[in-house]
């Protein structure tokens, strides 16, 4: 079984659940999951989960996320992008200048009321299903953060920009929440995801290179494939002695005498831990009052 993280530059047409599919055709195995849902009109970073790095899905998809678009000007549609049904038409009478303050009007926290169009669940049933009845319900609006927000081009009545947002921002809605601000309406265009967490678009592969590379039996699958350990370079390493592997194995706490490094670190800290073979086993986590590394999230993995 493979173990580790594939980044897909997802191509347009496809969901993330038809990436999901696709990759246990090509890998040969069922334990695979993506990392949050992108758009089937949408392109670009979709990190997917292999073997025991299906464990980091919840963890991805909360990291921050980078996307270039474009806002059409001038048209509201009923899914807020071009796709959707046309509910109306406006003259697009603003100037760059404007296009501009109304988009620096953005960044910080921002209340974004999720789109009817969205895979939300509200009493048990999606939105999208009850959107597609014909049904609309009461959402509250939910805060996201716009860290960057920047217009690359703006040929009117079409703004390209650069957007770094919080987990759970919908670009959609920040593009209808524009055209709203600045009197004219407006919907997405287009929308490539260009980077999750650490993983940027210069990561990524298409799953055609990915099955051409299975198909010619060559080095490129596995190499394609990023360990499980590389999402958290941030966090120190510890190495596990041969007297603690046992518990390390199950999943239990390890006192920092039972690493070779022997160091404590801060309260609450996240650090690796490997075996003393070098592989990775998991997340762990110091805990001041008891004097241990407890477990935060293990990767045991096995065939």
């Amino acid at each position: 079984m493979m173990n580790g993280i594939i980044v897909i530059d997802k191509e347009p047409g496809f969901t993330s659940h038809d990436v999901v599919a696709k990759m246990r055709g090509i890998c040969g195995q069922r334990k695979i999951g993506h990392t949050g849902t992108l758009d089937p009109m949408a392109t670009g970073v979709l990190p997917v989960c292999l073997g025991s790095a299906t464990k980091l899905c919840d963890m991805l998809a909360d990291r921050d996320k980078e996307y270039v678009a474009e806002l059409l000007l001038g048209v509201e549609t009923d899914t807020q992008d071009v796709t959707g049904q046309i509910l109306a038409r406006r003259p697009v009478e603003v100037d760059e200048g404007r296009v501009r303050g109304a988009a620096d009007s953005f960044l910080g926290l921002y209340m974004q009321v999720p789109p009817m169009y969205s895979a939300l669940k509200v009493d048990g049933k999606k939105l999208y299903e009850l959107a597609r009845a014909g049904k609309e319900v009461e959402r509250k609006a939910r805060p996201v953060q716009i860290h960057e927000l920047e217009i690359l081009e703006c040929s009117l009545p079409v703004v390209r920009m650069r957007v770094v947002c919080s987990k759970g921002t919908y670009i959609r809605t920040l593009c209808a929440d524009m055209g709203e601000r600045l009197g004219c309406g407006g919907a997405m265009q287009s929308l490539r995801r260009t980077r999750v967490g650490q993983f940027s678009i210069e990561d990524a592969c298409t799953l055609g290179r990915l099955q051409q590379w299975k198909d010619q039996g060559g080095p490129g699958l596995s190499q394609a494939l990023r360990p499980v350990d590389s999402v958290f370079t941030d966090c120190p390493a510890l190495h596990v002695r041969e007297s603690g592997l046992r518990l390390l194995d199950n999943g239990n706490a390890v006192a920092p005498g039972q690493t070779a490094e022997g160091e404590v670190h801060a309260g609450g800290s996240w650090v690796r831990m490997y075996r003393p073979d070098g592989s990775f086993a998991g997340i762990y986590a110091y805990e001041p009052d008891r004097e241990w590394y407890r477990p935060v999230k293990m990767f045991l993995e096995k065939e």
